[in-house]
Formats: structure tokens, sequence, C-alpha cells
């Protein structure tokens, strides 16, 4: 691949309006038709653009970087105070409660592992199949947790009776043989990496709390779109990722209950989760006598990613800042746009769950009749410097629920197998926020209509399980 080059001022698109920069607004990709073009990012669901704030709080802070907690030196008590201040920045972007943890992991996905790890034995987990992997996969994984998959449901009310009914199905069970019920847990997305749909996260909590249930939130796509305050709300956990909240670096957030973290065995053994270790014996076989801590360092074991937090928390700011009022207000602008766009074209079919009229962040899924959805995504990227996605999304069962296909059907997350022009169990996904200019929406749009009509201009193979242009 050639060089990617910043474009001069006079290059860049005229309206670039948006209400908070991010990086590469101004980058230029080649075209395999010739010339370069100002690249449209519209793959936010999967990686959102780091915001210029977020990068210069880090550049700012990046000579004055040192080891975290325990350090007598000034850069690492520096360093120590970002981190533990990054975390009571979180918990004010989260609305936490006086008594919750801001545990700092990897992502949305080390996020749930870790509340997957700390479930007491013989704990009931109710997740709807149309779930990201991240939420669906990590309970199978706890030994002693069972799992109840919910049906797609298709309609928000649809979803809260869903849960109600399986909630009252595991009360009348009572408890079990010899011993107490356990407790249970419910775990629902706040917004689908797939339809963008919004989840009644409200009513599903007074539903599992009514049954003596607690809930965990996957934020990740609601969080860079809408509020989220897990007191006003009474949702028991939220975990969401930094990099689709606009701060890169691979951190990620677990926030809510305590008294769980706090009596389960650290999800990671090692230092900084440790308070005092004394080993029994020695020379033979003997053991170790451990006091972990039971603050939020009992999870976060080894040298933290005090980076990673810190650009999250200088993105919670930035976001709160900017205020989430008009970044919505806009953002339903830039939804609309690009949905009346597709509805000009016959052709393209938009992926829903809850119907045209359920409320969405920037996140569109469809398919184009006649078209391979990997063909035509290679074809925006390649033809127009447009870079969305294309796949099942890791939401395998909800794609294919939405697609009517069956679980033997091609298809995989990002990768099928089909060659252009086949078919391929896959959907096109396009994706935006805050920093989305209105040019890029506008090109897309466009784009597709070009395409759609005219056909792709180049000629595309597969390599590596990706369509790719055909360069002989």
């Amino acid at each position: 691949m050639s060089a990617i080059t910043a474009a001069s001022a006079t290059d860049t698109a005229t309206d670039t309006r948006s209400p908070l920069p991010v990086l590469g607004r101004d980058v230029l990709v080649p075209l395999v038709t010739g010339g370069q073009v100002t690249y449209a990012a519209l793959d936010y669901a999967a990686s959102a653009p780091a915001l210029q704030r977020v990068w210069d709080d880090v550049a700012a802070y990046a000579p004055y970087y040192g080891s975290v907690h325990r350090g007598a030196g000034y850069l690492s008590q520096l360093s120590t105070d970002l981190f533990e201040n990054s975390r009571k920045d979180v918990a004010a972007f989260l609305g936490c409660r006086p008594d919750d943890q801001v545990v700092f992991t990897r992502s949305t996905t080390d996020s749930l592992n870790l509340l997957a790890a700390v479930l007491p034995r013989g704990t009931r987990v109710f997740v709807f199949e149309t779930e990201h992997h991240a939420s669906l996969l990590p309970w199978q994984q706890r030994e002693g947790v069972e799992v109840g998959f919910l049906s797609a449901p298709r309609s928000p009310r649809e979803a809260v009776e869903t849960l109600d009914r399986a909630l009252a199905a595991w009360r009348a069970e009572g408890p079990a043989e010899g011993g107490a019920a356990g407790p249970a847990l419910v775990c629902v997305t706040g917004a689908s990496n797939v339809t963008g749909e919004l989840w009644p996260v409200r009513e599903l909590t007074e539903v599992a709390h009514a049954h003596g249930a607690r809930i965990v939130l996957d934020a990740a796509q609601l969080a860079p779109h809408h509020p989220v305050d897990i007191a006003a709300s009474d949702i028991d956990w939220v975990a969401f990722s930094g990099h689709k909240l606009y701060a890169p670096f691979g951190a990620g957030v677990l926030a809510g209950r305590a008294d769980w973290l706090r009596e389960a065995r650290p999800y990671l053994a090692g230092g900084g989760a440790s308070r005092k270790v004394a080993v029994r014996a020695r020379d033979g076989v003997g053991g170790v006598d451990v006091e972990w801590h039971t603050t939020e360092a009992r999870h976060e074991a080894g040298s933290p990613n005090v980076i990673g937090a810190y650009a999250i928390a200088s993105a919670c700011k930035a976001l709160t800042e900017a205020g989430f009022e008009g970044l919505v207000a806009r953002e339903r602008e830039l939804i609309a746009k690009v949905r009346e766009g597709l509805a000009e074209v016959p052709e393209v079919r938009v992926l829903s769950l809850f119907g045209d009229d359920a409320p969405r962040v920037g996140v569109i899924s469809f398919v184009v009749e006649g078209w391979n959805s990997s063909h035509f995504a290679a074809a925006l990227s390649a033809e127009y410097g447009i870079g969305v996605r294309d796949g099942l999304f890791c939401a395998h069962p909800l794609v294919r629920t939405l697609l009517g296909g069956e679980p033997g059907d091609q298809g995989e997350c990002g990768a099928p197998e089909a060659a252009p022009g086949e078919r391929s169990l896959n959907a096109i996904r396009v994706s935006f926020g805050a920093g989305t200019p209105d040019e890029h929406v506008e090109r897309f749009i466009g784009a597709v209509k070009e395409l759609v009509r005219d056909g792709a201009k180049w000629s595309y193979r597969t390599e590596d399980g990706r369509c790719v242009p055909d360069r002989g």
C-alpha cells in the first residue's frame, strides 16, 4: 500500500463541520482509479478515531510518564495521581454511586470476562441471543454458572416481556436441592452494534431488580453517543471500551457494585493486586499466604495502563464539556440523512430489529441486492476512500436472524468466504459520531447510489478471505 500523507489546508473538504475534531480528518488515501481523496472514516462502531483533545492531553503528559503506585520518584507520584484522578473522572462521567468501583481493563470484552470471573457459584445469567459476542460468550467459561439465552425480540416491549417471563420462571424453580436459590445476572446492550437501535435499559433494569436479579450494561456502543448514568438508572455494572469512545491505547472500564468484586478471587494474580505475601515453607512443599486488596487494585494486577486510563478520562471530559444534548441532536441529523439517502435506492435493505421508528445511535447496517457485501465495502474503500465494515460484526446470531440465514450459512466476522457476486451471509455497516464531517456522510450516500447504478469501476478478487482490488 502506498504511503498515507496529510492533506494540505486547501486539499481538505470544505465542509468539515463536527463538534469534536478528531485525528485523521485531513488524511489522504490513494484510490485504485487514480489520485487521492480525504479519507472518510465511517467505521466508528469498530474503533472511533481519537479526539484531538485526547491526543493533545496524552502528548502533554508523555514526558512525565512514570510507574504507577509505590514509586517514590516525582514522575511516579505524578503518574499515580493522574491514574487515580482518571478513575474519578470516569466515575463522574458514568454517574457512579459513592461506593461503586471503577476497574480499568483492556476493553469491553475484558470487562465482561472480569465480571464473569467474579460471579458467585450458582449464578444464572440471562442474555439475549442478539448480543455482541463480548456479551454473549464470557459466561459459559465460568464453572458453576448457568446461562439462559433469550430469543431475539422484535420490539422493546417484547424484550422487556421476554426477560420478565424468563426471570419469573427462574424464580418459580425455587431453591436448588439442599441450598438457597443462587443469584441471577442479566446482561444487555445499550445500543446494538449491528442496527444501532437503543434497548430499553431502564425498563429491563426495573424488571431485573423486581425479580431479585442484577444487571450489567454493555455500553460499548452507547457511551460514545448518549449519557450513561449508573445511579439514575440503578444499573449494577457498566462496561465499555476506550477505543470506541475516541480514546486509543487499549483500555476499558468495568464500573459498578463493589461486593462481588471484593469477594471474588483476583481476576489476575500478581503484584498490585496483593497487599501482603508470605511463603509458609521453603525448600519443600508449602504454600503462600496472600492478603488481597479490596479496592479496584484487586483486579488490576501488574503495571497499569496509565496512558490508556488517562485517554479514557480525557475523552469523558471532552464529551461532557461538549454536551450530549448537542451531540445527540446533530447525530440524529446525520442518521436521518443516511437513512433517507439509502431509502432512495430500492436495492438497499436496511437491517432492523425493532422497526424503522426505533431510536438509534449512528450505526446502520444494510445489504444491497445483487452485491456481495464484502465486494461492496471493498469498492467503497478502493474507489471512493470510504471506510465501512462488512461481515457479521461479531454478532453472528443477530445478523443471521436479520438476514434470515441458517447457522451453517457462509459468512464470518469481516471475512466472508464467498467470492464477489456470490451469496454470502454478511452485511455492510456504516457508523459515525461526534467527529464525522457532513461531507463524509454525503460522499457515502453518493457512492452507494453510484455503485448500485453503474457498478464498480474496478475488478476485485478474494485474497486471504478478503475482497480486494485485482491489481493484475
